[in-house]
C-alpha cells in the first residue's frame, strides 16, 4: 500500500504552487535613459502604470540627493483618498500631469529646477491586494548649468628653469565643465612637452620654464550649456640677471656715497678759509701776557722751584715792578 506524503511535503508543494500562479500586480514603467533638464525650466518625470485601481489606491513621488542610498528618500507628494497632498521643500513647485491620477499615468512635473534638484526620483505605486512587484520606478535628473566664471591662480617655482602649475576651476556647472588652457599673444612658444594640460582637472603643467614662457594665459571652462573664461599674466624670471642688477645698484650707490662725502670735504674747506684769524692791537694787554725783560722760561723756571705755577702778573704789576728796577746810565 502506498504511503500518503506527509504534511511537511504537502506544505511545500503548496507554496510552490502558490508562488508560480499568476496573480495581480502593479507593474511601474519610467525611462530607462537618464533626464536632463536645463536650470529655470519646467522638467517632466514620466511615469505610467498598469493595476485595477481601487480605494486603496496609493501613489508617492519621492527624491534622494546623489550618492545617498534609497532608504534616505524624502517624500515630495502623494496622493491617497482621491487627494493631492504636496509636501517638502519642493512642495511649491510639484504637481501631477494628471489629476487624479487613477489613469495609468503618474507623471510628475517640477518648474522652475535648479541645481539642487539634481538627483534620483522615486515613483512609487501602491495597491493592495497587488502586491506581486515593488511597484516602484527609478528616474535620475540632471539639472543643466552653465559653467560659472572660473578662478585662475598659480603656484610653483617661477624662475627660469623651475616648475610652476596654472589651475583652473568653476564653482558652478552641471556636467562638469572641461578645462582648456591657450596662451595669448604671439611671443615665441614655448618648447614642445613643456606645457602639459588636464581636462578634468583644470590644470596647466609648465616645466623647465624660460623667458619664453612669460605671458598671458587663457582658462576656459565649457560644457553643453555654454563656456566661460579667465585670464592669467604670468611672469618667468632670471635670478642671474637679479645679481647682476644687484651688484650695479651696489656700484652706483657707493660712487654716489663716495660723491657726496667729497663735496662734503670740499665745501668744509672753502668755509674754513673763510674765516677771519684773530688778531691782537699793541695797547690791549692779554692777563696772561708776560712783563718786558722777562722771558717766558724764566717765569716757569721760577714758579717751577717755589712749587707752584704762579699766575702771570697783571699789567699795573707789570708798570709797578717797572719803576723801582734802578736805571742804569
Amino acid at each position: 500500500m502506498a504511503r500518503l506524503p506527509g504534511p511537511s511535503l504537502c506544505g511545500a508543494l503548496l507554496g510552490l504552487v502558490c508562488l508560480t500562479a499568476p496573480g495581480a500586480a502593479v507593474e511601474v514603467h519610467v525611462p530607462a535613459e537618464p533626464l536632463s533638464t536645463p536650470a529655470g525650466q519646467t522638467a517632466e518625470l514620466a511615469c505610467s502604470y498598469s493595476t485595477s485601481v481601487t480605494d486603496s489606491f496609493a501613489l508617492e513621488w519621492s527624491f534622494v540627493q546623489p550618492g545617498r542610498p534609497i532608504s534616505a528618500s524624502l517624500p515630495i507628494l502623494y496622493f491617497t483618498n482621491g487627494h493631492l497632498y504636496p509636501t517638502g521643500s519642493k512642495a511649491k513647485r510639484a504637481s501631477l500631469l494628471q489629476n487624479p491620477p487613477t489613469g495609468g499615468v503618474a507623471t510628475l512635473k517640477l518648474t522652475d529646477v535648479r541645481p539642487s534638484d539634481t538627483g534620483t526620483y522615486l515613483c512609487h505605486v501602491n495597491n493592495p491586494p497587488d502586491f506581486y512587484t515593488n511597484g516602484m520606478g527609478l528616474i535620475n535628473l540632471t539639472v543643466l548649468v552653465p559653467p560659472s566664471s572660473p578662478s585662475c591662480s598659480q603656484t610653483g617655482q617661477t624662475s627660469v628653469g623651475g616648475s610652476a602649475a596654472l589651475s583652473c576651476s568653476s564653482a558652478e556647472g552641471a556636467p562638469k565643465p572641461v578645462y582648456s588652457w591657450v596662451r595669448l599673444g604671439s611671443s615665441p612658444t614655448p618648447p614642445p612637452g613643456s606645457m602639459v594640460q588636464d581636462e578634468v582637472s583644470g590644470q596647466l603643467i609648465l616645466t623647465n620654464l624660460s623667458l619664453a614662457s612669460s605671458g598671458t594665459y587663457r582658462c576656459v571652462a565649457t560644457n553643453q550649456m555654454g563656456s566661460a573664461s579667465c585670464e592669467l599674466s604670468f611672469s618667468v624670471t632670471d635670478p642671474s640677471k637679479g645679481r647682476v642688477a644687484g651688484a650695479l645698484i651696489g656700484v652706483l650707490l657707493g660712487v654716489l656715497f663716495l660723491s657726496v662725502a667729497v663735496l662734503c670735504l670740499i665745501r668744509f674747506q672753502k668755509e674754513r678759509r673763510k674765516r677771519p684769524k684773530e688778531t691782537y692791537r699793541g695797547s690791549d694787554l692779554r692777563e696772561d701776557a708776560i712783563a718786558p725783560g722777562i722771558s717766558e722760561q724764566t717765569s716757569v723756571r721760577a714758579d717751577s722751584s717755589s712749587g707752584l705755577l704762579k699766575k702771570p702778573l697783571s699789567a699795573s704789576a707789570v708798570e709797578t715792578t717797572k719803576s723801582k728796577l734802578p736805571m742804569v746810565v
